[in-house]
């Protein structure tokens, strides 16, 4: 057997391995926890921003979310909880769609959004289903929130 093959061997044995050493383990606890059919309170009390950042994995196609960091195809956002709606990047072209939304983003409008962009802003550029699992969507809330302007104020 050449090196070439036993190297993609290893690779195709250890892969699973490692997928599964970075497994949700406490998800199944956190679920049971939520009940049956969880209110965002109750998934934002069991939330995990450092599952959320993980998961933030999925909207950094479009979206940087580092203090003082472009735009992509979507705006930065940081700091975005608390901000109003279609205001997070001076830089960024929002579309009247998002414009028109109005209000702040708090866990609740997120979740909204995070879950169904199409239905809350018709007409918006975000292209993405959105995100069905409400623990899904509290755990990225609950990142979101920690990479907000005022915790890593100097001021």
């Amino acid at each position: 057997m050449s090196r070439g093959a036993r190297v993609r061997r290893w690779v195709i044995l250890l892969v699973p391995l490692l997928l599964a050493a970075c497994a949700d383990d406490d998800g199944a606890e956190r679920r049971r926890a939520l009940g049956e059919r969880p209110g965002l309170d109750a998934a934002m009390r069991v939330a995990d921003p450092r599952r959320g950042g993980h998961l933030f994995a999925r909207c950094a196609a479009c979206h940087t979310i580092g203090p003082g960091a472009g735009d992509r195809n979507g705006p930065n956002l940081f700091g975005v909880m608390g901000r109003p709606v279609a205001s997070n990047s001076p830089r960024y072209g929002y579309t009247a769609a998002l414009r028109s939304v109005g209000g702040t983003w708090t866990p609740e409008t997120m979740d909204r959004w995070i879950a169904d962009p199409a239905k809350v802003a018709p007409g918006t550029r975000m292209t993405i289903a959105g995100l069905p699992d409400p623990l899904d969507r509290a755990d990225l809330i609950a990142y979101l929130k920690s990479q907000s302007a005022e915790r890593h104020s100097t001021r």
